[in-house]
C-alpha cells in the first residue's frame, strides 16, 4: 500500500525545514546542556530540573521525528504555476456569504499550512472540502452545527503565496 502524501506549498515545505533545523542546530545542543547541568546537581530521582530537560528531550525527539516524516512525503505544489478556472489546491478564493452578504478570502494550503486568522485554510477542511472543483459563480452549501451556510464563489486566483 502505497503511502499517503502531504501536500503543501514551497514556503510550507520551507516552514517545516526550518523548524527542523532549528529544532537540530539550537533546541536539541542547548537540551543536551540543560541535562548535563541537571546531572551534575546530584540524586536524579528527586532532581526536578533534569526530568524537565529529559522530558523536553522526548518533545524534542518526537517533533523532529514528526517533521521528518511529513518533510519525506511532502507531495509540493506551488500554485504560482498551476492555472485553473476550478477551486484546487493553492487556489485563492473569494466567497461572498449569501446570508450576511459578507465577502472572505481563502487561500487552501496544506494541513502543516493551516492559519485560519491568515485566511489559509487546510485542504481537508470541511468548507474547502466543499470548494473544490467548483467554479466562479457557483454556490457552496456549507452544513455546519449551527446551521447551513450558502457560499458564492466570486473569485479563483493562482499566486505565489508568501511564508
Amino acid at each position: 500500500m502505497a503511502e499517503e502524501s502531504f501536500p503543501m506549498t514551497p514556503a510550507g515545505l520551507d516552514r517545516l525545514r526550518a523548524e527542523l533545523r532549528h529544532i537540530k542546530e539550537v533546541d536539541r545542543p542547548e537540551n543536551v546542556r540543560d541535562i548535563e547541568v541537571a546531572r551534575e546537581h546530584g540524586d536524579l530521582r528527586e532532581n526536578a530540573e533534569y526530568h524537565a530537560a529529559k522530558e523536553r528531550q522526548s518533545t524534542l525527539d518526537a517533533r523532529m521525528r514528526f517533521l521528518e516524516y511529513r518533510i519525506s512525503l511532502a507531495e509540493v505544489i506551488d500554485p504560482a504555476h498551476t492555472t485553473s478556472d476550478r477551486v484546487a489546491f493553492g487556489a485563492t478564493v473569494t466567497v461572498l456569504d449569501l446570508d450576511t452578504d459578507e465577502r472572505a478570502i481563502y487561500t487552501i494550503v496544506g494541513e502543516d499550512e493551516a492559519d485560519a486568522d491568515r485566511g489559509r485554510l487546510s485542504i481537508r477542511s470541511p468548507i474547502v472540502r466543499a470548494m473544490i472543483g467548483k467554479s466562479t459563480g457557483d454556490e457552496v452549501t456549507l452544513h455546519l452545527p449551527k446551521g447551513a451556510r450558502q457560499l458564492e464563489i466570486e473569485k479563483i486566483e493562482y499566486k505565489a503565496i508568501p511564508p
